[in-house]
């Protein structure tokens, strides 16, 4: 299992082979329509993100001290976005997640050219993993 950092280099990485903007926002389209579908049971109200201007869900569960994270979107663009922190973040411990600034966000320009609603969106479905990894850590801490 790569790291958290080994793999926002890799995006990086990947997303320095476009030139252009447009190119790098296609990329996160064809990202979102590669993302598994949510099962529709998980698609409920408590999984929605809030804050988010199109609907969100995320399901987490944890396997061998480790959150997996699963999601989808009615929006494509914004299902790449979820399938970039899915990749990054699932398959972490809570601790790393937790710690995580995420700077491959900004690294890719990401952030910089989404509207302001969009990087609210973004924002939080940060927050809410992270939210996600500190209940476990929470849970874990008790047993």
């Amino acid at each position: 299992m790569k790291t958290i950092e080994e793999t926002e280099t890799e995006i990086t990485e990947e997303f320095e082979l476009f030139d252009e903007w447009p190119d790098k926002y296609q990329y996160i389209i064809e990202l979102g329509q590669k993302l598994p579908p949510l099962d529709d049971p998980f698609k409920t109200e408590e999984n929605k993100i809030k804050g988010c201007q199109s609907s969100v869900w995320l399901n987490s569960f944890e396997r061998e001290g480790k959150i997996i994270f699963e999601a989808d979107s009615d929006s494509t663009f914004v299902k790449g976005e979820i399938a970039l922190l899915i990749r990054v973040l699932s398959g972490q411990s809570p601790e790393d997640i937790l710690k995580t600034e995420l700077p491959f966000i900004d690294k890719i320009g990401l952030r910089q050219h989404i509207a302001v609603t969009r990087a609210n969106g973004l924002a939080s479905m940060i927050k809410q993993m992270k939210t996600f990894a500190l209940a476990f850590q929470t849970i874990n801490r008790k047993l």
